[in-house]
């Protein structure tokens, strides 16, 4: 069965790499490692070069795209369609994230889909207009029609979809385990000493509620650092604002990927996630597989992974997240105690091996 996959950055994950790009990593190889032949398509930006042809047994194929948010995605999607139906390199597309014109386009040429959706409802974010609102719910009405399964890595996401389309979906979470990580000199090139620092990984959006972290941070009487990993090729204003804080113990580092990010995670103090909106955090799920202690806000897509094993603040509040690091600070055989709970808890419930059976399950009913 020849599988062709997008909706992602880039494999392996380069500068702007998110969620999508974590759970390429680690899905297409192992699909790939099981005997299906597996095809992942890169953007290739102005200024970058092609790197290789393949990875870990997945075919790499890189279309060019321009240096634009938003608009960047569409024309790779439109690209990666007119590769898969003129040089039919696949029996079935699966999709990551809100690609559903695309799924459409592949779907009248005979492709079967099968489409993964991560985090809470596209059409709720903030950040949407009224009508670019229902642009992006018409949107997901499109996905749910062209797709014959659509997988759900958040159980809250999966019920309001089967309470609006009235329709079964799957509900596939992100995987936890991190295999084969080597330890790095990350931490001496950072200038960092070993649980000496906070730590969070992510994107630079108000989604991720840095604007709060920050802030509690600079309040906070320690003489730990925050280090705070990754942000955009193209800054947006709120992330140029957030790197004008004054506090030299807040360090932003800039995009770290593989073993280097494991090897911080690891090390650090405890790891802090602010979000206001957030799917099944694929990074909580990391952090909270090896161990590290987690703080994180109420949200209850985040409570369903951290149950009573994290450290809670209330969404959105500076004032209850500076609370959750000073008792951090505070209390830290209590907070280790939990991380140890978490970890025993994950390393059971979130498999990225049991996650690659249950897609190849759905490959196997969509191809009949």
């Amino acid at each position: 069965m020849r599988i062709a996959s997008f909706g992602f950055r880039s494999l392996p994950p380069a500068n702007g790499s998110a969620g999508a790009d974590k759970f390429a990593l680690e899905f297409l190889p192992r699909l790939a490692a099981r005997g299906y032949k597996v095809t992942g398509y890169n953007r290739l930006y102005p200024g970058q070069k092609k790197g290789q042809a393949s990875f870990k047994g997945v075919e790499i194929v890189y279309l060019k795209t321009i240096n634009k948010s938003g608009i960047d995605s569409i024309i790779h999607s439109f690209k990666v369609c007119w590769h898969i139906i003129t040089r039919n390199t696949a029996d079935i597309v699966h999709i990551q994230g809100n690609n559903a014109l695309f799924a459409l386009i592949l779907k009248i040429f005979g492709k079967k889909i099968i489409m993964s959706i991560d985090g809470g409802p596209e059409w709720e974010r903030p950040k949407w207009n009224y009508v670019m609102g229902k642009l992006v719910l018409a949107n997901a009405y499109l996905a749910v029609w062209t797709s014959r399964y659509i997988a759900i890595d958040n159980v809250f996401t999966k019920e309001l979809f089967e309470k609006k389309f009235k329709r079964k979906f799957e509900f596939i979470s992100f995987g936890s385990e991190i295999k084969d990580a080597q330890e790095t000199d990350i931490l001496r090139r950072l200038g960092l000493e070993k649980e000496e620092y906070f730590l969070f990984v992510g994107r630079f959006i108000p989604d991720k509620g840095l604007q709060y972290l920050i802030p509690a941070f600079e309040k906070l009487t320690t003489e730990k650092k925050l280090v705070l990993v990754g942000g955009s090729p193209n800054p947006s204003e709120f992330e140029i604002t957030l790197k004008k804080t004054n506090d030299s113990k807040i360090i932003f580092a800039g995009f770290i990927y593989g073993d280097d990010t494991v090897t911080l995670m690891k090390k650090a103090y405890a790891y802090v996630q602010p979000s206001d909106i957030e799917g099944l955090s694929p990074v909580m799920l990391s952090v909270m597989g090896l161990g590290t202690p987690l703080i994180c806000s109420d949200i209850k897509e985040n409570k369903y992974i951290a149950h009573e094993d994290a450290l809670l603040f209330k969404k959105s509040d500076t004032a209850s997240l500076l609370t959750a690091l000073e008792l951090s600070l505070s209390d830290r055989c209590g907070h280790l105690q939990l991380a140890a709970k978490a970890k025993t808890r994950i390393l059971k419930e979130y498999s990225w091996e049991t996650i690659t059976d249950q897609y190849i399950e759905l490959f196997k009913k969509t191809a009949g």
